[in-house]
């Protein structure tokens, strides 16, 4: 059963393989919380995002990881929920790995937003804390698909509605509600994902592909945890007077070569059934060796 659950996440798209990852963290992550009687930030601290630079600079990986981090059951839900509904989308037209860079650089740059307003602005100097949340990155794969193809309609009950209308309205939604909402980093974060989505897909409609760097340090990652395969080893025999036996092979397969060609002749001609049993006993050996 292992070996077919294996098989089957390998064989997965790369949409089912990120919900796959984020519902297996929430669920390691919870069943911990409560086996341990520890809360989820205690367990995750290392993880979640802060906006105190000082702390990104001990855990850089944060700017990442925080993305695949929920706690709660319908936030991990609707995100992912999401994301494999604009994730399928961007399949029909790109690569998986083109999917994956679109959401781990909007978790970045939604990241990046967040931390930047949490020290720039002082309306966030009482409520400063944590981030987590793949908002970010599925808000960059909507509005990146979105702003690709916005003529692209989807069907919701009876009605027909444009990719462009949807994100729009959601991103507009996000902006309105950061001063009145509790959670103004995590829209703030949908804000900073929608741009860079935005951004890299009027770019890539130009003709300018500004994730490909980042697509390369993915291959350059997965090839250092590539197990590398073994040459089999060849002894090497010295012996004694090389050039002339080397000749000597290289006249006796032009011979024989020459009689190949000559019995394929005769072959077309007057067909397998006109051959002697020596002819066909050479052809054979001859067809062996090489």
């Amino acid at each position: 059963m292992a070996t077919n659950l294996s098989y089957q996440y390998k064989m997965s798209s790369v949409v089912v393989k990120l919900i796959i990852i984020n519902a297996a963290i929430y669920l390691v992550v919870s069943l911990a919380s409560f086996l341990f009687s520890v809360s989820p930030q205690y367990l995750t601290r290392w993880f979640v995002l802060s906006d105190n630079f000082t702390t990104i600079l001990i855990h850089p990986w944060s700017l990442i990881t925080y993305s695949f981090l929920h706690f709660g059951f319908f936030h991990v839900l609707f995100n992912m929920l999401w994301l494999y509904w604009f994730g399928q989308f961007i399949l029909n037209l790109f690569t998986g790995k083109r999917l994956l860079t679109v959401y781990l650089l909007g978790a970045l740059f939604g990241g990046l937003l967040f931390v930047l307003a949490y020290n720039l602005f002082p309306v966030f100097a009482e409520s400063r804390g944590y981030l987590i949340g793949a908002s970010g990155a599925v808000t960059a794969i909507m509005v990146f698909i979105a702003t690709y193809t916005p003529n692209t309609e989807v069907r919701i009950f009876t009605f027909r509605i444009k990719l462009w209308h949807i994100a729009a309205f959601l991103f507009v939604l996000d902006l309105v509600r950061i001063p009145t909402s509790g959670n103004a980093g995590g829209l703030i974060t949908h804000v900073g994902g929608g741009i860079f989505g935005y951004f890299y897909a009027v770019q890539l409609s130009k003709g300018k592909d500004i994730g490909l760097w980042f697509e390369n340090f993915m291959d350059w990652i997965a090839n250092i945890f590539k197990p590398r395969t073994k040459k089999p080893l060849k002894t090497v025999h010295r012996k004694a007077h090389t050039a002339p036996r080397r000749s000597f092979d290289k006249e006796t397969k032009s011979d024989n070569q020459k009689k190949v060609d000559a019995i394929l002749d005769k072959i077309g001609k007057s067909g397998y059934e006109s051959l002697t049993k020596e002819e066909k006993d050479f052809l054979f050996k001859a067809g062996k060796e090489d």
